[in-house]
């Protein structure tokens, strides 16, 4: 309780710092202007064009601000985040850091490395736009909120190419009622000599293991992984792990060395079928003028249609940020109208606000405005809201073992288990 409280105070000061008239630190903010920089992992693609949207606003909004960029490339963020523990260990954080809403700040918060921002929400109005439940779940176990987020996510979608299915016999129009009728079709793709279903390194199979998990389990019992009501060693995780071996086994052998994008490209290109990502990918399509039930079609992952497998890139105030005010300005631009809308039309996701309106969205956009408004919403593993960074990484050295032949199923659940206890 003395160390809670002790934060509370520290972390009061530094926001009561956002809104004065301090030095500023190294950002030589004095004046209430000076370098801000935001660290993120959006360094290429529609993940940079989404940046540099959201950087003119700031811009607009904040004219005696300079935006400094620190994006660090790597996939899901996982160079990023090595990169950012290194200088949030030295005290030499940023000004601000992308990180996953939800359990993944967890990290941040027992170290003391972010501060509470809870008192944005009313400054900015956030409370009276953003969904209440999405409020909920940015609320951490003490009941401060420690972030803002910019967009919102949906993981569990399957991508396909028309094209390769029809030429294959399969009709692209098909909703496959769970994930064992989908995969009759992946066995005929796979008799024929086509590539089923692309993935590429190791985030991204733990990001289709979430979706089987999902699938397989349904939304109460792969929320029950996270909170403890259901058992890892449990004879429904091990039927869900078993699909998941099964779908591996149509995946290309390269997979190990791509990134997402290049998995993407596999069924934008026609060298495979279908693909498991997030709905970061439709920018991928539309930038190569791919149209939407023409070029390529989407579908909830088999067995999870009505569930919205939801994540969350959101914006931090670190402590000891050399320009607080700085920081906080970029907050303000994140959860403002403006910036959301700018930014989530050119990176493909849709805004946490409730007052965009659609009819500035593409039409898969439009979609996923409905879904998110109207589905069950589960917290995604691999994009970290379900689970803290620490068991995220437990569990991908497991899925990495698994996949790479280094340990059987029986080993791979055991892990697994492991990995969620902590």
């Amino acid at each position: 309780m003395a160390r809670a409280t002790a934060l509370a105070a520290a972390v009061a000061l530094a926001l009561a710092a956002c809104g004065g008239d301090g030095d500023g630190g190294d950002g030589d903010a004095g004046d209430g202007g000076g370098d801000v920089e935001v660290f993120t992992w959006w360094a290429a693609g529609s993940e940079k064009a989404g940046l540099d949207a959201l950087v003119g606003v700031f811009g607009e909004q904040n004219p005696d601000f300079t935006f400094v960029n620190g994006a660090v490339a790597g996939g899901a963020g996982s160079a990023a985040k090595d990169l950012l523990q290194t200088r949030l260990q030295a005290q030499d954080p940023p000004d601000t850091f992308q990180a996953h809403a939800g359990a993944e700040l967890q990290d941040y918060i027992d170290a003391a490395q972010i501060e509470d921002v809870s008192d944005l929400y009313d400054e900015f109005g956030l409370t009276d736009v953003f969904p209440a439940d999405l409020v909920d779940r940015l609320r951490s176990d003490d009941g401060a909120i420690y972030s803002i987020p910019s967009n919102i996510h949906r993981a569990n979608l399957v991508w396909a190419n028309p094209t390769v299915l029809e030429d294959n016999g399969i009709d692209p129009e098909t909703a496959y009622a769970d994930l064992d009728a989908w995969m009759a079709d992946l066995d005929k793709l796979k008799a024929a000599g086509i590539t089923p279903l692309s993935v590429a390194t190791t985030w991204t199979q733990v990001h289709l293991l979430e979706t089987v998990l999902l699938a397989s389990l349904g939304p109460d019992a792969y929320q029950g992984l996270w909170d403890g009501s259901t058992d890892w060693e449990g004879a429904e995780v091990t039927t869900a792990l078993e699909d998941f071996e099964k779908l591996m086994s149509y995946t290309n052998t390269d997979r190990d060395g791509l990134d997402w994008p290049e998995a993407t490209q596999l069924v934008i290109d026609g060298g495979a079928a279908f693909n498991v990502m997030g709905d970061w990918a439709v920018a991928a399509f539309e930038e190569q003028d791919k149209a939407l039930n023409t070029d390529f079609t989407v579908f909830p992952v088999p067995g999870s249609d009505g569930v919205f497998d939801f994540l969350a890139d959101s914006f931090t105030i670190p402590v000891g940020a050399p320009n607080p005010d700085g920081a906080k300005a970029w907050l303000e631009t994140v959860g403002s109208l403006e910036g959301q809308v700018a930014f989530n039309k050119a990176k493909g996701s849709i805004p946490a606000r409730t007052d965009a309106d659609p009819a500035e969205f593409s039409e898969y956009q439009q979609t996923a405005i409905d879904s998110f408004a109207t589905d069950t919403i589960v917290s995604s593993l691999a994009h970290g809201a379900a689970a803290p960074i620490a068991t995220l990484n437990a569990i991908s050295d497991a899925t990495s073992k698994f996949t790479t032949g280094a340990s059987d199923l029986a080993a791979f659940q055991s892990e697994l288990a492991a990995a969620a206890m902590g």
